[in-house]
């Protein structure tokens, strides 16, 4: 693969500028900071009321109207100045130092690359899935509020995800809109002459152009690559076609565009990240290709390259199965990465392989991505404390015998972007308790505030937004019935369904078996006379896709478009179809309980239910996931007992009569009593008590500072040290690492003795080093943690140095006796400062 020249001459993006003042309002439009900041709406509904209702895309507005509509605009005094107005705004918030040039003004952090395979920013750049591209725009979204310099990388869809039709049979229908680059708020990057910045991957037998384009997030950018470019071989422009589809082939090779040509890409730009951020494991072979363009620039091998590069680099996994993973057989990984193992990173297939494989052992092994992500990272950690758990379950077979507890897997639980996800009404209740820039800093204090929150404001925010979601829903069904081709009648029906007075319970994620989206269809029965209680109703609102391939989650749907269509049943219950962003919005604003009912452990994190929290409704979930770590009686309610039962079908009947129990017992009687004033009390103090505690905790506000302080401020240290004088550092590592790996199957422990002494124990032991010195291991005395307490890890010191035949040392520990003697046993594990121990190395030797 050819590496690209970077450019040496600044890139711009090319707007029309026929019309004074157009240039204004694209680069308004072209922020996506304006799909979560709304004061830029009025300008786009003054362009075309009917246009922007239905879109909520400033750019594809702007393409659509006419010439003579926007000249008219902006020849009125009063447009032109809210436009300056806007504009002037627009500059200050980019230019105004937030949380992060206050708080490290001198960090050795200038870039963090954020890769990841989808982005969900706004309904208008619909390149997304669900809750991976959740995360990663949000934390980009967070990333600009508070200053931190990320920077997103991904890919530009020609179709995108499907987007969902029920049929009149109840079936879900895929399509697949074109998303037009043209309507998109995206710009293609151009070298200052105006040619299209474009990446070359030579790959065997064609080469592969990308095209680069630009998307703006404030003050923080995104750049995305698409392969459907006329110089390439006609397959080869499908890659970017489909966010999570296709064969194998097609899977490795977005993957192979989104790692290696997303990491040529920002150094055609000229940017050098200190921090490379996996967002899952799609990305992991910018590893590879930020090793390689260090082999360039220092002349070092690639396991020195590697040394000095994994510092920086960090993954996030959000999967808890292990099928989950992306993985591709050795044949496929040869074929298409071959070529570049030898010439360009110098070094064998077999070795590549091994990167992504359990171990050497293991030659025919698939080759796992995320095995590729952990070893080729710094830090690596799961999406919630539960998560945190799972993943070191998954992940132990890469380092064996070592105690679970010390799989070097931590978590930053999710979070979400809260002026995303807040109502006009929310953000509202929030500006006038909280202020408007609660969310540009430290949110401690936010609790305190909103508990100050009156019952009667409370209720009366709540019950406005009831009233908007039902007109809400009401619409959306009766477009989506139309487009199924239902009677007249029936959609006159639906115009008077819902009641915003009655308990709405809303049901929205992916169908999938693992999420038991039909928890509450166990019992159909029992389920209609909850919802049909002439004194205390309920009503349902349900939303989902399942994967096109997923036949037994549409088979899911399908049950509950059955159930729906009963006539006693549908006045209660609605399906709202296609489930996007838009849709996602109106429903964490309108519902009064967000149900959540996965197979614990498998629901990594979950942040629906976190959405809705700046809203005020209420979460019903499982313990699984963010809410295994959020609950507490006196906000939400928890369904299950907080242990694994797999999928067994006795325990999602017991889980189904639980949940049937927890609506009619206290959820429903709580919302229907009310006091002299028609405010049910003890709901407004649980609504309140979830908004105080929660909200701020669950945002991308904290996870954003989480990730900045915990992982890419030492990251971006660890780099710059071990890069520094050509990798100099890295250097000395990877040969100590070399050294580590030929001589640890000749260390053992050649015998220890241990005695009581009163209230201590006395140990020593004879260890051979075959050649190591004793300040490359660490020789510890361990015990395993009882009563839910860590391990006991204490070093022993050395304190003779080889005086027999054997080259012996002596290490010796006293510990208090508060434990049996048996407890205990030696292991010898490497050492060595600034390095990340079993990450980068992982032998370890245990007594026998």
């Amino acid at each position: 693969m050819d590496t690209q020249t970077p450019c040496s001459s600044p890139l711009t993006a090319l707007f029309p500028t026929e019309l004074e003042g157009f240039d204004q309002l694209a680069k308004l439009a072209l922020d996506l900071r304006c799909s979560w900041n709304h004061a830029t709406d009025d300008i786009w509904r003054q362009l075309d009321p009917e246009l922007w209702a239905l879109t909520h895309n400033p750019w594809g507005l702007l393409q659509t109207v006419s010439r003579e509509k926007i000249r008219t605009l902006l020849a009125d005094p009063g447009y032109r100045a809210q436009l300056d107005k806007l504009v002037k705004k627009k500059r200050e918030a980019e230019q105004t130092p937030a949380w992060f040039q206050q708080n490290h003004p001198k960090s050795a952090l200038n870039a963090v690359a954020y890769f990841s395979m989808e982005f969900m920013l706004s309904d208008a750049l619909p390149i997304y899935s669900g809750g991976l591209g959740n995360v990663a725009g949000d934390q980009l979204k967070a990333a600009n509020d508070l200053g931190v310099p990320v920077i997103g990388v991904g890919l530009l869809y020609q179709q995108g995800y499907f987007r969902q039709i029920i049929d009149q049979n109840g079936l879900q229908q895929a399509v697949y809109p074109y998303n037009d680059p043209g309507q998109l708020p995206v710009s293609p990057l151009r070298h200052a002459n105006g040619e299209w910045l474009r990446i070359k991957l030579d790959l065997p037998g064609h080469p592969i152009w990308l095209r680069a384009w630009q998307v703006q997030v404030g003050r923080t950018k995104l750049y995305l690559l698409d392969s459907n470019d006329t110089a390439n071989y006609a397959p080869f422009r499908a890659i970017t076609s489909e966010l999570y589809g296709g064969s194998a082939d097609l899977r490795l090779m977005q993957e192979l565009v989104l790692g290696i040509g997303g990491w040529r890409l920002l150094n055609a730009l000229g940017i050098e990240p200190e921090v490379c951020h996996l967002n899952e494991g799609h990305a992991s072979f910018a590893i590879l290709e930020r090793a390689r363009c260090f082999m360039k620039k220092s002349g070092q091998s690639f396991a020195v390259a590697l040394a000095a590069t994994r510092a920086g680099n960090v993954f996030t996994t959000h999967t808890a199965v292990a099928a989950g993973f992306d993985h591709f057989a050795p044949a496929l990984i040869e074929q298409w990465l071959g070529d570049y193992a030898n010439l360009e990173l110098g070094i064998s297939i077999s070795d590549l392989l091994a990167l992504g494989q359990v171990d050497a052992n293991h030659s025919s092994a698939d080759f796992n991505m995320a095995y590729l992500a952990i070893r080729g990272s710094g830090a690596v950690n799961g999406v919630s404390a539960l998560h945190g758990d799972v993943s070191r379950r998954l992940f132990a077979s890469l380092f064996p015998r070592w105690p679970l507890n010390e799989i070097p897997i931590g978590h930053i639980t999710n979070g979400v972007h809260t002026p995303s996800w807040d109502s006009a009404s929310a953000d509202e209740l929030w500006t006038k308790a909280c202020g408007k820039d609660r969310w540009l800093g430290a949110t401690d204090e936010l609790g305190q505030s909103i508990r100050a929150v009156s019952d009667a404001e409370l209720w009366r925010f709540r019950t406005a937004a009831s009233q908007t979601f039902v007109r809400y829903v009401r619409e959306h069904l009766v477009r989506q019935m139309a487009a199924s081709g239902t009677p007249q009648a029936d959609m006159e029906e639906a115009q008077h369904l819902f009641d915003p007075k009655v308990l709405t319970l809303g049901f929205a994620r992916r169908f999938a078996t693992y999420k038991r989206p039909n928890l509450l269809l166990h019992d159909p029965a029992r389920l209609l006379r909850i919802l049909t209680n002439p004194e205390r109703p309920v009503q349902l609102v349900m939303a989902g896709k399942a994967h096109p391939a997923d036949q037994a989650g549409q088979a899911l749907i399908k049950q509950w478009i059955d159930f729906i269509r009963q006539p006693q049943v549908r006045q209660h219950v609605i399906f709202l179809s296609d489930y996007d962003m838009l849709l996602s919005g109106h429903l964490v604003a309108g519902v009064d309980v967000w149900l959540n009912t996965p197979q614990r452990p498998w629901e990594a994190s979950g942040t629906s239910g976190m959405k809705v929290l700046v809203n005020g409704a209420i979460n019903l979930s499982e313990l699984d996931g963010w809410w295994a770590e959020a609950y507490r009686p006196d906000i939400g309610w928890a369904l299950g007992d907080g242990k694994e039962h797999g999928d067994d079908p006795n325990w999602d009947a017991i889980e189904a009569e639980a949940l049937y129990d927890l609506l009619e017992q206290e959820v429903i009687p709580e919302f229907y009593q009310r006091d002299e004033q028609g405010i049910p009390i003890e709901w407004t103090t649980r609504m309140r008590e979830s908004m105080a505690h929660l909200t701020p905790h669950f945002s991308t506000n904290r996870v954003v500072r989480e990730y900045t302080e915990l992982r890419y401020l030492p990251a971006a240290k660890a780099f710059r040290e071990r890069a520094a004088d050509n990798g100099a550092l890295a250097k000395q590592i990877a040969d100590w690492q070399q050294t580590l790996d030929q001589q640890w199957a000749g260390l053992r422990i050649d015998g220890v003795m241990a005695r009581q002494e009163s209230q201590q124990y006395f140990f020593s032991a004879s260890v051979l080093l075959n050649g190591l010195a004793p300040q490359d291991v660490s020789v510890e005395l361990y015990a395993d943690g009882v009563d839910g307490k860590e391990a006991l890890r204490q070093t022993m010191v050395c304190e003779c140095l080889p005086d027999d035949s054997k080259g012996a040392y002596l290490y010796r520990l006293t510990v208090p006796a508060s434990r049996a003697l048996t407890n205990y046993t030696l292991r010898i594990i490497p050492c060595r400062e600034g390095i990340s121990t079993p990450l980068e190395v992982n032998h370890i030797v245990w007594e026998h």
